[in-house]
């Protein structure tokens, strides 16, 4: 079907265009040119996240109020005017598409396509005033959780030759952020061990006494779930937050109802100690710690039903 659809909601289409506009924003920083090396990369981040999106089905980026782009997305070409889905949602969908698209890469994502659109649509100049050390080494992390979601890579979209600054920029991040992240925890735990006895217990007993449904006051933003986690540092009970990455269902007949048992899995993405006061903020940070991997619950649920419609 991805070959049928209608060309502006094309994976293979949109994947082509965003590698036409990184190419020009490429050439625009070998030229010295920065405000248009920043507007070509925004242009064909938006354009990389759609062709993401619409590769798990072209529905996922048509305007779900406008009903001839549903139907043009299904397949039935009843339209040549089709409308898709604004930035600021492409970036909110791709975090439950993308596992290392958290919510920190969604509001880097964000931010630099409202200055694209400050910069098309308005007298502002807001590319002029970002440094590159800024914005460029968030936004080829973004388009790498962008390609790997879809099954490529950087040298894919950009050619072996192109990718290499970018990838090196990416590993120097990393190497700098683990860095970053063990002196975290090593002054937490400093911190936490320096306390007397009496202090040290009473915090691992009222960490104990917490429930992760009371913590999400703690966090930066609203995930889809919070579970305990051991903190690294201090060894008390904390608490992880994340992004629901899927959710698969069974259901079964069990004393004259129908029951049905969901598991869901999350991506990690925020971590808080209130012990110790470690926190994790981001995919990136909390895999430096080495707490990344995927968390799942499974409960069991009574089926809810659809009224009737009365005509019967």
């Amino acid at each position: 079907m991805a070959d049928e659809v209608f060309i502006a909601i094309s994976s293979k289409m949109l994947h082509g265009k965003s590698k036409a506009y990184v190419s020009r924003a490429l050439a625009r920083k070998a030229e010295g040119n920065l405000d248009e090396y920043q507007l070509w990369a925004s242009l064909a981040l938006e354009l990389l996240g759609k062709a993401a999106l619409a590769k798990h089905h072209p529905s996922l980026i048509v305007d779900p109020n406008h009903w001839q782009s549903l139907f043009v997305a299904a397949g039935i070409n009843v339209t040549t005017d089709v409308k898709t889905i604004t930035a600021k949602t492409v970036f909110e969908r791709l975090t439950h598409l993308a596992p290392r698209f958290d919510k920190d890469t969604q509001k880097f994502c964000l931010a630099i396509s409202e200055r694209r659109n400050a910069e098309l649509h308005s007298a502002d100049v807001p590319f002029r005033a970002m440094k590159l050390d800024a914005w460029e080494r968030q936004y080829w992390y973004a388009c790498d959780c962008i390609l790997k979601s879809m099954e490529s890579s950087l040298e894919d979209w950009l050619g072996a030759a192109d990718a290499q600054s970018p990838r090196e920029l990416l590993e120097e991040a990393k190497q700098a952020l683990q860095a970053a992240i063990e002196l975290r925890i090593k002054a937490a735990r400093a911190r936490f061990d320096d306390l007397k006895k009496a202090e040290r217990d009473r915090l691992k007993e009222e960490a104990t006494a917490r429930h992760a449904i009371h913590q999400r006051g703690a966090l930066s933003a609203d995930y889809d779930g919070v579970w305990e986690q051991t903190c690294p540092a201090c060894n008390c009970k904390a608490f992880m937050a994340g992004t629901q990455d899927y959710e698969e269902i069974s259901e079964d007949a069990d004393r004259g109802v129908v029951w049905e048992t969901v598991e869901r899995s999350f991506i990690p993405e925020e971590f808080v100690c209130r012990s110790c006061d470690l926190t994790l903020v981001g995919g990136a940070e909390v895999e430096a710690a080495g707490l990344s991997d995927p968390h799942t619950e499974t409960e069991e649920r009574e089926l809810e039903y659809e009224p009737d419609y009365g005509n019967d």
